[in-house]
Parts: structure tokens; sequence; C-alpha cells
């Protein structure tokens, strides 16, 4: 039997037992009841707290893969940037310089023009991870790009400067490793049959009639025949804003239009136009000047015949033309 509970009635001054009306039993009810959604709620929540649901735990392990790989892919980038940053340096001070290039306008490898966008990017899950790898692989991005483009420029001057130095003038235009066929040089001179100074513009060779004459570098022959003073000659183009003439020849081997190797046979010594004895008079020009023929034997001569070279170049006398 339940125990009945009493009150005190101040009319009566006496105690007097409750009545247990139905809101009476509602109260009592709705109290226990939301007692226990309360008591229910408190321990759910620690339940889970400690005993996580098996879609947290997997939750959870994708999320230490996430940052394991974060971690793995930060150093990677990083690793990469060094090795980039090595090729930019040699890129700026070594092949650009090699190849007389300016260089690469790297500007903006740190620009903040998608700030934005990385902004953004904090309504995502793992906000400051996926930022900051974003960051790096996007500036990584457009350095590799810079430096691809810099590397196919480079590629294309490689490829000109070969053609470049297989065709500008390199050799000497006989035979005359002994040097012992060098018979004037450039500059102002005595003329053999005016007996006056003036400027001569090339070199001379003495060799016997018939003596071979080379093509000093690859070139198209723009020009043979007769040339007042210079006799039966040949003028070559080697493209790069370079020509070479070959006069007082005795007979040429080659035709208008024909292309010609370096060392090829173009002509033979002879002794036509306005000249003393049998000798080649040879000329290089640059942007159709003539220049001193003796820097371009770079591929035929040591330092030490180069020096005897310029010595027997400076002879005053011996003008043959």
């Amino acid at each position: 039997m339940a125990k009945n509970k009493y009150h005190f009635n101040p009319q009566t001054l006496s105690m007097e037992p409750e009545r247990r009306t139905p809101l009476y039993w509602l109260k009592q009810t709705g109290t226990y009841v939301i007692g226990g959604v309360l008591i229910g709620i408190v321990l759910l929540f620690v339940f889970f707290s400690f005993f996580p649901s098996p879609r947290e735990k997997q939750l959870r392990r994708q999320k230490e893969a996430l940052e394991s790989q974060y971690v793995l892919l930060t150093k990677q980038v990083d690793q990469m940037q060094l090795v980039l940053a090595d090729l930019q340096q040699r890129d700026e001070n070594l092949y650009r310089v090699l190849f007389q290039a300016d260089p690469v306008k790297r500007d903006g490898y740190n620009s903040n023009y998608r700030v934005a966008y990385y902004d953004s990017l904090a309504d995502m899950t793992n906000y400051q991870l996926a930022s900051t790898l974003t960051r790096k692989t996007d500036i990584l991005e457009r350095q590799l790009y810079l430096q691809a483009q810099s590397y196919t420029e480079i590629v294309g001057f490689a490829k000109d400067r070969t053609t470049r130095l297989e065709n500008i003038p390199a050799i000497q235009p006989v035979l005359n490793k002994d040097l012992k066929r060098m018979a004037s040089g450039y500059g102002w001179r005595n003329d053999p049959i005016y007996h006056t100074r003036r400027f001569h513009a090339g070199m001379d060779f003495t060799a016997p009639v018939g003596t071979d004459v080379y093509a000093t570098g690859n070139a198209k022959v723009v020009f043979t025949g007769w040339k007042q003073g210079y006799g039966n000659c040949v003028i070559i183009d080697h493209g790069y804003n370079y020509q070479t003439l070959y006069a007082h020849l005795s007979r040429s081997l080659v035709r208008k239009g024909q292309k010609v190797k370096r060392g090829d046979v173009i002509a033979l010594v002879g002794n036509t136009g306005k000249s003393t004895g049998p000798h080649l008079h040879y000329e290089v020009h640059y942007k159709n000047k003539p220049v001193d023929p003796r820097n371009f034997y770079f591929l035929d001569l040591s330092p030490e015949e180069y020096d005897q070279m310029v010595q027997l170049a400076n002879n005053q006398g011996n003008l043959l033309d």
C-alpha cells in the first residue's frame, strides 16, 4: 500500500491527507518521463563518446590516413621545389649564359591572385590541409610551366647554335698547317702595283696554281665569276650575316645557288685579276663589311699557331694584289 501524503490545513489547524487528482498523477508521470529521457540522453552521449560507432571509426581511420598522406605529399612537394630551384639556378647561371639569352621573367611565383580561391577552401573538410597543399602545388605548377618554357627556348638556342657553329667561317681556305703560305694580312698595306697606301680587306695565301680552295663553313654560293680587281672569284653566304670571298682563282668548281659544306673544295688557286703572283685572296664579311679573317680560324689553329699566324698577318710587305 502506498503511503498517504499529508499537508497542513491552516483553516482547521490540522494535518489532512492530500487529494490525488488526475492532474497530480499527470505531473508525477511527466516528471518521471522527462527525467528518464534526460538520463537516457546523457548515457547515450557518454556511451558514444567512449565507444564510437563503426561509421565514426571508419571516418577516423580515413582522417588519419589523409593526414599521413598529406605529410608525405608535403615532403615530396618540398623536395621537388628544391630540385626545381637547382634547375632554375643552372638555367639562369649556366645554360642561358652560354647561349647569351635573356633571363626568364619569374615574377608572380608567389602572387596572391588566388587568395580568394584559397580562402574558399575554408568551407571544405580538412581546410588547413587542403589549402596548404593546394598553395604549394599551384606554385609548383606555375614554376614547372615557366621552366619548361625556358628549356624549350634553350633547346631552340642549342639547335640554332649548332647550325651557327657549322655555318660561320672557322678554318683557313687553303691547307696551311705550317703557316708558310701566309703572305699578308688584313689592314693598311703598300699596293704592289700603284705603290700607294691602301686598305687590304682580306688575307693573302701563297700557293701554286691549281691548289685546292676550301669553303670555310657551310654556306650557299651566291656569286661565281669575274670581279674587277679580284679576277675570277667565288662568294658564298653562310647565313647569320656572314659571307666569304675567294679571289684570283684559276677555276671555280661550284655554281651559283649550290650548297656547300665546310671543307668542300670550291675552287682552285690562280693568278687572275690584279695579282702579282699565284695566291688566294680571302675575305670575311659580316653585315656587308669586311672583318679581319684571322679571327675565324678557331677550328684550325692551336693558340701557339694562332700567335704565329697573327705575327705573319701583320707583315707589312709581300702584298700580292
